[in-house]
């Protein structure tokens, strides 16, 4: 029988299966391949009992593709949530996201929720920063449910995985955007303005037939993507067209004169706040080279 890994807790698989879920543990073949079984896989199982509706993993059917972090498989896009106040967005945090799934050639959607708490001077503000990287972003607030359903045709027909940090929303706005699981949702702590209960794994929700959303735990921090510093300027799709076009070949947009980029920046056709991390992230990948060597 063919299904889904919707879920994996303390080696059992939860594999969806003809509309059933069915408890499995996955055969030895797989820890002598030193191929790990990833919620997203479509698998074969064989059941070992009906009515227990246990059974076990007997192979891992060609992915699409398999993210790293989070680790998942079979994704089509990745949309990220961060809220507009309470907690306030951690810009560098985003950054860091978006640089991962780059790196993981997963396309993004962005989505700002808790609209019905700032102005639209701030909600226009992060907006436009994003859109002028070329990131789709939508606007959402689960108190008035504005965006749901901008949100649901985005989703249509796709993998998402959705990810963002503890606090924003994502649990009660995932439980907006489908009928089949309704997830633990926590209040904000008053002292850090963050979520106190989050979701703990990664488990895959079904919406329907062809729709799917990968729902991971909520992260505060996320290391920066191991890649030579040299490369970094690759993972920024607003810096893809000057490149070529600055002074030096190879240029790295950090100290070098006649540089396309920072004259961009200084012109504010690339804003500011994401030249700022791009450095922040340049600096802490020569740190590890440092190190290393």
């Amino acid at each position: 029988m063919t299904g889904k890994i919707i879920k994996g807790i303390a080696g059992f698989y939860y594999v969806l299966a003809d509309s059933s879920v069915y408890e499995c543990k996955a055969k030895g073949i797989f820890r002598k391949d030193k191929k790990k079984p990833l919620v997203g896989d479509w698998v074969e199982i064989e059941i070992l009992d009906m009515k227990e509706m246990t059974g076990n993993l007997v192979s891992i059917l060609p992915r699409t593709n398999e993210l790293i972090r989070p680790a998942v498989a079979n994704v089509d896009q990745a949309m990220v949530i961060f809220a507009l106040e309470k907690p306030k967005p951690n810009i560098a945090l985003l950054d860091r996201f978006l640089l991962m799934m780059e790196w993981q050639r997963v396309q993004t959607i962005i989505c700002l929720n808790k609209e019905d708490l700032v102005s639209q001077a701030e909600v226009s503000s992060l907006e436009d920063i994003y859109k002028s990287c070329g990131y789709e972003v939508l606007v959402s607030s689960v108190a008035t449910e504005e965006g749901v359903e901008e949100l649901k045709a985005k989703l249509e027909g796709k993998t998402t995985v959705v990810a963002g940090p503890s606090g924003v929303g994502k649990s009660s706005l995932t439980n907006l955007l489908q009928e089949h699981v309704q997830m633990e949702t926590g209040e904000i702590s008053q002292k850090l303005k963050r979520g106190k209960h989050t979701t703990r794994h990664s488990q895959v929700i079904p919406v329907n037939a062809d729709t799917f959303l990968m729902d991971t735990p909520g992260f505060s921090s996320l290391a920066t993507i191991d890649v030579p510093k040299e490369e970094l300027r690759f993972y920024f799709p607003e810096f893809k067209e000057y490149e070529g076009k600055c002074r030096f070949n190879g240029c790295l947009h950090v100290d070098e004169p006649d540089c396309a980029v920072k004259q961009c920046v200084k012109s504010g056709t690339i804003r500011a706040s994401r030249y700022e991390n791009y450095k922040m992230f340049y600096k802490e990948l020569k740190e590890k080279e440092k190190r290393r060597y």
